[in-house]
């Protein structure tokens, strides 16, 4: 399925990449060292990643994955293993090691956990509102981490009515809210407006999540005209009977004088 499918139906769209995948072959059938330094990952909590272990020499004598997780051994060749992680709920540091000829290679991968935009809440106060008049908008996307990678964009059909880009280092999660006040103008009716929430992790090694709420539609009223004639009416009506009860009221009071 596209990824424009998966946008509409608000899916998140999540890339986990292999690590340190299987090694290849140069021109002289000479393997690619993998282990060149640390690697940092970015991985949703509660979620796996995929984990490969690479020697540097054709015939190592072991290779082993070192973590406290739940792990599972998917596929391996002389030169490599690729392990799947499971349930990772906070930050860990994985430890791939190797022995080549008699000495230990070791690769360690840093683990961040991330908490991805799961739900896009939209809200319309009022849902129902006469042309000219003030309504807001909110779009809430709870508990979500890191903020700073968290853009918010508000929509009225497909034109972009407010775009607004989290700043802050907490990786804990925390919500994220975004409210617009604007005019009730009559073609505001003939449109959804919806909220699109996008999680950019691929400058620290992850990749793009995006998450779009329930389109809601607002109900437009035209305003109600003046109407001089009824108020003509009510003026006359009421007019007279205000002064027939004052003269009865007048005439009481004399007569529980004189009584």
């Amino acid at each position: 399925m596209s990824e424009q499918g998966e946008r509409s139906r608000g899916h998140p769209l999540i890339r986990l990449p292999i690590v340190g995948s299987p090694i290849g072959q140069g021109s002289g059938g000479v393997c690619c060292p993998m282990f060149s330094g640390p690697e940092r990952l970015m991985v949703g909590s509660g979620e796996f990643q995929f984990i490969n272990c690479t020697a540097s020499c054709t015939d190592p004598k072991r290779i082993v994955l070192e973590t406290a997780l739940n792990k599972t051994l998917l596929e391996h060749k002389t030169q490599w293993k690729l392990f799947k992680v499971y349930n990772i709920s906070k930050d860990e540091e994985l430890l791939c090691s190797s022995t080549c000829g008699g000495k230990q290679e070791t690769k360690v991968f840093h683990i961040t956990v991330f908490y991805p935009p799961k739900q896009v809440l939209l809200t319309l106060s009022p849902t129902s509102v006469v042309v000219g008049t003030l309504f807001t908008i909110e779009c809430r996307v709870p508990a979500v981490g890191p903020l700073e990678c968290l853009t918010v964009t508000l929509l009225r059909g497909t034109d972009i009515l407010c775009n607004q880009t989290f700043v802050g280092t907490a990786l804990s999660p925390q919500d994220a809210v975004v409210t617009h006040n604007t005019t009730a103008h009559r073609e505001h009716g003939l449109y959804n407006f919806s909220c699109e929430a996008l999680m950019d992790l691929r400058s620290r090694g992850g990749g793009l999540i995006h998450r779009v709420s329930d389109p809601q539609r607002l109900e437009v009223k035209e305003p109600v005209p003046n109407n001089p004639m009824g108020t003509i009416i009510t003026i006359v009506v009421v007019l007279p009977l205000l002064l027939v009860t004052f003269v009865l009221l007048y005439r009481y009071w004399l007569w529980t004088r004189h009584n």
